[in-house]
């Protein structure tokens, strides 16, 4: 269904009212920009032997393309710089929904000069790090910027329209094919890369309407970018539901989008089940997240096989999976949170299984390290593995961080501390 058109006018921030829970502002949050080097002895002693972080474009381009803050970029020589020295080795976003508010006045990622400003962006990055830092991401979750931006105007711009919310898909696409190129022009020996969160679809019983219905809303909201990416076209499905909404298709986008990957991340949280009705239903006797979300690991494997049998996949890496759990500061001073423990111990237990079905996972990575902004939830959802006092900024293990230490140290899965 088409939705209505907001208003895209003014600022799209987080100061915006209405738009965060609390009205609370990320400006601060961890303090990382002051913190890093302390932030970077926390995952040492953790033993993580990888940090997946993203770059602001804003730091670097304030309006998005043309003269370079050199400041920003002297931030991320120092970063990355630190990260070495400690032995971490280097995953890095490009983009992580924030865009140049300049870029966005000119109409975001439904004007095409963006995907081009993109590029430009991304080859000054790996000109500027390049020599250190080997895996390049294009986008983390392109379809959050198109359809939680664009669709149900939960996230920044804040628009309700299906138009451009597929509009701005494509593009999205198209900027990660000219990315992809950009970062190998930049340096041939760095990896590239997109990361795409998907939700497996099942379902809700095993009748042949629920099975289909299940199947075309995997087809509808999972393929959209990984059929182009990985197959060279949009899924039959989406032109099926969109209609005279598609996106306008320049000749070459197609080819562009699906040049060939180094790796690909996939971030997973949970599946959809979805009855005849083509509806998310929610399960009796499941356990939710403080996101809503069902705790259902075997699904995850599931859909590492399905994705994995489905399309020819260069390397995987698991670039987000963790659980936002409500943690109390016990009177040892201590956090306990043995349901996140049993939910990465689930999690670990059927990716190792996936492994063994013959899907190619090279790595792992909970999301997140500490408590964070979690864009328009705030500071409500804590998914860490360290708890982050907002106010003092201190940081404290909580006893899955710790469980986690020592499964990385052990090589194994754990039952418990």
């Amino acid at each position: 269904m088409k939705m209505a058109k907001a208003n895209r006018s003014g600022i799209v921030s987080a100061t915006r009212p209405g738009k965060i829970h609390n009205a609370e502002i990320g400006d601060v949050t961890c303090d990382h920009y002051h913190r890093y080097e302390e932030d970077f002895a926390l995952m040492r002693t953790l033993g993580l032997k990888a940090y997946r972080f993203s770059t602001a474009w804003t730091r670097v381009l304030p309006t998005g393309r043309g003269q370079v803050n050199t400041k920003g970029l002297d931030f991320y020589d120092r970063l990355v710089d630190s990260m070495c020295a400690a032995n971490i080795e280097p995953l890095l976003t490009l983009y992580h929904w924030d865009l140049p508010q300049t870029l966005q006045d000119e109409g975001g990622w439904e004007n095409r000069s963006t995907v081009h400003a993109f590029a430009d962006y991304a080859a000054i990055m790996v000109k500027r790090l390049g020599d250190r830092v080997r895996f390049w991401t294009t986008f983390n979750e392109p379809s959050v910027v198109a359809f939680i931006g664009n669709l149900t105007g939960e996230h920044a711009p804040g628009i309700k329209d299906q138009r451009v919310a597929y509009q701005v898909a494509h593009h999205l696409n198209v900027a990660h094919g000219l990315g992809v190129q950009a970062i190998r022009g930049a340096n041939s020996k760095v990896d590239a890369g997109i990361v795409l969160n998907l939700w497996m679809s099942e379902p809700a019983s095993d009748s042949p309407e629920d099975v289909a219905a299940a199947n075309k809303f995997w087809d509808v909201n999972e393929t959209l970018f990984l059929d182009p990416i990985f197959k060279g076209y949009y899924p039959p499905a989406v032109y099926e539901i969109v209609g005279e909404d598609m996106p306008r298709i320049h000749d070459g986008d197609l080819a562009l989008i699906s040049q060939e990957l180094d790796f690909v991340g996939i971030n997973y949280y949970s599946r959809n089940v979805i009855s005849a009705a083509g509806k998310v239903e929610k399960i009796e006797g499941s356990e939710y997240t403080e996101m809503g979300w069902e705790v259902c690991a075997p699904a995850m494997r599931r859909m590492l096989v399905k994705v994995n049998n489905e399309y020819k996949l260069p390397p995987i890496y698991i670039t987000e999976n963790g659980v936002a759990f409500k943690d109390e500061i016990s009177a040892d001073g201590k956090i306990h949170d043995p349901r996140r423990i049993d939910y990465l111990k689930q999690h670990f237990i059927q990716t190792r299984l996936a492994m063994q079905d013959g899907v190619d996972i090279r790595g792992y990575m909970v999301w997140s390290l500490m408590d964070n902004f979690e864009w328009a939830h705030g500071f409500s959802k804590p998914f860490g593995l360290v708890h982050t006092d907002f106010e003092t900024q201190k940081r404290t293990i909580k006893d899955s961080g710790e469980w986690y230490a020592e499964v990385i140290r052990k090589n194994e899965v754990i039952e418990s501390l």
